[in-house]
């Protein structure tokens, strides 16, 4: 099964081929022609630039086997489409240096090419400052998941404590339970002993005066 950072190469390779190409039919084209083929290379540099930002998230969620694999191909095709685009601007300059210009028409679209390739210059730094804050923002990412494993780890580990210390609670308190039992029986057998003691004992002297009272009146 093909994955999504896989589908995403096999568009860039198709964008990057035909930018090639047509930075190698640029130098030999005619003005209508050159102007189509600008705006074509220039479209496709563009949604090139968008691929690799897709490609950068889509990063993320490759399992960690294949991450750095996928982060150095990431890597290079940066730093083809750079190459590929400087191609594309040193082509375009040299093919205006070497044409006449018949028209303000022709002359505008010059200056405007100028802007169109500090853009470009622009876009593919901008692109490479965006890759970088996607790998720190992905850094401290990674760096809060581990801390936030840790966290649940301890509280795992603390929730288990509390738990035995529950367990022995309620040992305890059952122990606690079964000595005050026994406590409360013995003392309810010293009592009865005690009364068992005092009734043979009030017997034992009615039974003496019962005997004396007996004798003196014979």
């Amino acid at each position: 099964m093909v994955s999504l950072f896989e589908n995403y190469e096999q568009q860039y390779s198709v964008l990057t081929a035909d930018i090639t190409a047509q930075i190698g039919l640029l130098g030999a084209s005619a003005t209508k022609d050159r102007r189509q083929l600008i705006s074509n290379i220039e479209k496709h540099v563009e949604e090139a630039q968008e691929l690799l930002e897709q490609m950068e998230l889509e990063v993320r969620e490759v399992e960690s086997a294949k991450r750095q694999r996928c982060r150095t191909k990431l890597d290079c095709y940066r730093a083809e489409l750079k190459r590929l685009t400087l191609e594309y601007i040193k082509a375009r300059s040299i093919k205006q240096g070497a044409l006449s210009y018949d028209s303000a028409e022709e002359l505008n679209d010059v200056r405007i090419s100028s802007d169109q390739k500090q853009r470009l210059l622009d876009n593919s730094e901008r692109m490479e400052r965006t890759g970088r804050q996607l790998e720190e923002g992905y850094r401290v990412v990674l760096e809060t998941q581990d801390i936030g494993t840790q966290v649940l780890q301890n509280l795992n580990e603390q929730r288990e404590t509390i738990k035995r210390t529950r367990s022995r609670l309620r040992e305890t308190d059952e122990e606690l339970g079964r000595s005050s039992r026994l406590m409360s029986s013995m003392i309810m057998r010293s009592i009865q002993q005690k009364i068992i003691l005092f009734i043979v004992g009030a017997c034992f002297i009615i039974a003496l005066c019962l005997g004396l009272y007996l004798g003196l009146n014979k």
